[in-house]
């Protein structure tokens, strides 16, 4: 579990296939964690394992399905990334509770760097049913609220996206400091609206079934 908060920027340093997939090393010197191997990153947002690490440079296994349904398997050495390490029972939630398992990516459409910098993301199916106007949304491992919801110019679309305000904390910390129009970035929906949906789905199915 996780908070959504940035704790460091990394650096890919080596990208190798393997037979599972791909092992990606992350170098983070600057960063004063010390991983064990065996703990949890989230990298962009997605919950890996630490197969090895020294010296501030951590490796992942990333395996195939990973690789296909998040933006790891676009990663190139040299590329920045978003690191923070697993919260614990003492870890001050100033963000919200972040799993690391990526619904699926959305794309930059419009981006507004004026006095008020905001971002508008395209978000694939299985996240639009999750998202709620000033909710809460992980888009590359950052916990960031929804501005509001993007609607398609048939009413009938439902929601097919959504718009964030980035401050000046925001943009200094992370990656999303260099998001351009077309990028892909990983999302994940809030876990409690995810619950609260599947329960829904539950209890209309159970009365169907009545």
């Amino acid at each position: 579990m996780f908070t959504g908060l940035i704790q460091a920027l990394g650096t890919v340093s080596e990208v190798r296939e393997i037979p599972t997939g791909r092992r990606l090393v992350i170098d983070a010197a600057a960063w004063d964690h010390r991983p064990e191997d065996g703990a949890s990153i989230a990298v962009d947002g997605c919950c890996l394992t630490v197969v090895e690490s020294s010296s501030g440079r951590h490796a992942f296994d990333v395996i195939h399905r990973s690789l296909e349904m998040t933006t790891l398997g676009g990663l190139a050495v040299s590329d920045p990334v978003n690191l923070e390490h697993a919260a614990t029972m003492a870890t001050l939630l100033g963000g919200h509770l972040v799993q690391g398992h990526v619904d699926g990516t959305g794309v930059v459409r419009e981006i507004d760097d004026g006095d008020d910098w905001r971002v508008r993301i395209e978000a694939p199916e299985g996240v639009r049913e999750h998202l709620v106007d000033r909710g809460s949304i992980t888009v590359d491992g950052v916990s960031l609220t929804v501005a509001r919801t993007i609607r398609g110019d048939d009413p009938r679309t439902g929601v097919t996206g959504f718009e964030i305000a980035l401050i000046p904390e925001t943009l200094e910390r992370t990656t999303l400091r260099d998001c351009r129009i077309g990028d892909r970035v990983n999302l994940e929906a809030d876990a409690f609206a995810k619950m609260v949906a599947v329960h829904v789905d539950r209890m209309l199915a159970a009365r169907d079934d009545a």
